[in-house]
């Protein structure tokens, strides 16, 4: 009888002590499902820096006004050469459209000439030695591609000398010179690639609307030898690298 108690004993403790026994096994760790891939989106917004550099040309056409006002055609010649120079501005990026403003100003060294038509004994020369252009642009974004066009107005610093031609007496003097500084407008287009966070390179077309103009010259000792209508329109091609200020990438889920 003692034997059947003790052993009823022992299975009621086994019963007992196995849902503890469970309880104590350590749970199963919880795994966090991972994160959703994320995107860099390029942004384009902020204020940026840069240089450029290029060349263009200058088609120049000269007219001899007389006593009368009277027209008479000189020719026509092309003012060709490099150019060098800085810019800053500033975009903003909204959807994949890109809005901005920028202020450009160049050093540059186009130069050509033609003998006059009118009077064959002088040679007509022209030069720009600097310009400036103040824009605004519109955009289009393909992440860290952009295309962008731009339009406004432009100042050019010219430069006319009058020389004696090849072939006469006194060939190449001076013979009478004339500076202006002329306004204008300007229309362009660019495709710009972010290479970096915040460093950009692109290359733009740009033309340059003058018009015409009336310029008195004078010889080198101050007294004047008339006036030339000249007329003229630059096209220039650059290479530009900007560095940019701003949150250059966006978290995109």
């Amino acid at each position: 009888m003692k034997k059947i108690l003790v052993g009823a004993i022992g299975a009621v403790a086994l019963s007992l002590s196995a849902p503890a026994s469970a309880a104590d096994l350590a749970a199963r760790p919880y795994v966090k499902a991972p994160p959703p891939a994320i995107a860099a989106v390029y942004d384009w917004s902020g204020f940026y820096i840069g240089i450029n550099g290029g060349g263009g040309s200058a088609h120049k056409c000269w007219d001899f006004v007389t006593v009368t006002g009277a027209l008479v055609g000189e020719g026509c010649h092309n003012a060709t050469g490099g150019t060098v120079g800085g810019q800053i501005g500033y975009r903003w990026q909204t959807g994949q459209w890109v809005f901005g403003f920028e202020g450009q100003g160049n050093w540059a060294d186009f130069r050509g000439d033609n003998i006059s038509l009118a009077f064959p004994a002088d040679r007509n020369r022209s030069q720009i030695d600097a310009f400036g252009l103040i824009t605004g642009q519109i955009g289009y974004a393909w992440n860290n591609v952009l295309f962008y066009v731009k339009g406004g107005g432009a100042v050019v610093g010219d430069k006319y000398d009058v020389f004696t031609a090849p072939g006469f007496v006194g060939a190449g003097t001076l013979v009478a010179s004339a500076r202006e500084t002329r306004w204008g407008g300007t229309v362009g287009a660019g495709l710009e690639f972010g290479f970096t966070p915040n460093w950009s390179v692109g290359v733009e077309y740009d033309h340059i609307f003058l018009g015409h103009r009336t310029i008195g010259f004078t010889t080198p000792g101050g007294v004047s030898a008339g006036s030339d209508r000249i007329g003229q329109d630059v096209d220039m091609g650059l290479v530009r690298l900007n560095y940019r200020w701003g949150g250059p990438l966006v978290a995109k889920y």
